[in-house]
């Protein structure tokens, strides 16, 4: 049988009981004879192990959340000799 615990309304007093599953959600409080109602909690969840998600098994790879490490080239400033924008002014004047 399941221990459940017990909040009375009245007087706030707790208190757990012993009983069955068949047993009602309310009770009356053993102090003042008021209405007591089971209290519920949130059941822990506990992931053990690897495997849940995809990113588990992968080690050193960088996160989305994690800023790169690599770090970005500089622009490299141009040459005088760089024939590109010669070649993009030769046609159009031609």
């Amino acid at each position: 049988m399941p221990t459940y615990e017990y909040a009375c309304l009245k007087c706030n007093h707790e208190y757990e009981k012993r009983e069955g599953f068949d047993a009602p959600a309310t009770q009356k409080c053993p102090k003042c004879r008021g209405r007591a109602r089971r209290v519920f909690h949130a059941t822990p969840i506990v992931f053990k192990g690897s495997g849940f998600y995809v990113t588990d098994s992968r080690g050193a790879s960088p996160t989305v959340d994690s800023p790169s490490k690599v770090e970005p080239k500089a622009d490299s400033p141009k040459k005088a000799d760089d024939t590109s924008d010669k070649t993009v002014e030769a046609a159009a004047a031609g």
